[in-house]
């Protein structure tokens, strides 16, 4: 990459029938788009070029994202409005970016920065269900860690280190409850929020069913403690 490319960071969605792709479809469309709108993308060097792409960690296969962000390198500068314009006319609203910025060629990658992410987990059927379900998942944090079962593999999560502030229940309408899951990422794996929620769920006999996981936001947690976005 040249000193004078330039790194504009996109904040786009993954939602309704795409929320299904995975993470190398994904980028694949993301891709697509970009070729579609005719930008000058930066081409990596090496046996295998390919375009300059940089994601936050990926998510999780059928969850909605409403805030995925994509770093993208440019041969020259174009306001970050114009982008926004041609990728929306070039991509499936459902992937299309709504924000941009430029920002400094020196910044750790996405998936080094963001390690906090924030879903909201609904769930339908029995709400009369809400304390059970309180009470079971204060049980699983307190017991320290919880094993799920992956791909035929035991995964074990440290929740003091999984789970960084504390998961809030409430009613979200007549038949359904809101879970806010707040949930530090890492390079060797993250705990699923429909995970926790199913293990949750399996320790009483409530009829309630997980309806849909949204990612509402990846964040930068800073030394102080403090939660930023990335863009």
């Amino acid at each position: 990459m040249r000193a004078s490319d330039y790194r504009l960071r996109l904040c786009c969605r993954k939602q309704g029938r795409l929320r299904f792709l995975s993470h190398l479809e994904y980028t694949h469309a993301i891709e697509r788009g970009i070729r579609r709108a005719n930008l000058p993308y930066v081409v990596t060097q090496g046996f295998n070029p390919r375009m300059k792409l940089s994601f936050a960690p990926a998510l999780p296969v059928g969850t909605i994202g409403l805030r995925e962000y994509v770093d993208l390198w440019l041969r020259q500068y174009i306001p970050a409005e114009q982008v926004i314009s041609a990728l929306s006319l070039a991509m499936p609203p459902e992937i299309a970016p709504e924000e941009a910025r430029y920002v400094s060629s020196t910044e750790k990658s996405l998936a080094a920065q963001c390690t906090i992410a924030l879903y909201e987990v609904i769930l339908g059927g029995d709400i009369e269900t809400q304390t059970d379900l309180e009470n079971a998942l204060v049980q699983i944090v307190n017991e320290g860690e919880l094993r799920i079962e992956q791909k035929g593999k035991t995964k074990v999560f440290d929740l003091s280190h999984a789970l960084p502030k504390e998961i809030v229940v409430r009613s979200s309408g007549s038949d359904t409850l809101a879970l806010s899951v707040v949930i530090r990422m890492g390079q060797e794996g993250s705990l699923r929020p429909d995970s926790l929620v199913t293990a949750a769920l399996s320790r009483f006999s409530g009829r309630s069913v997980i309806q849909s996981v949204t990612r509402l936001d990846t964040l930068v947690e800073l030394d102080s403690g403090e939660l930023k976005a990335p863009i």
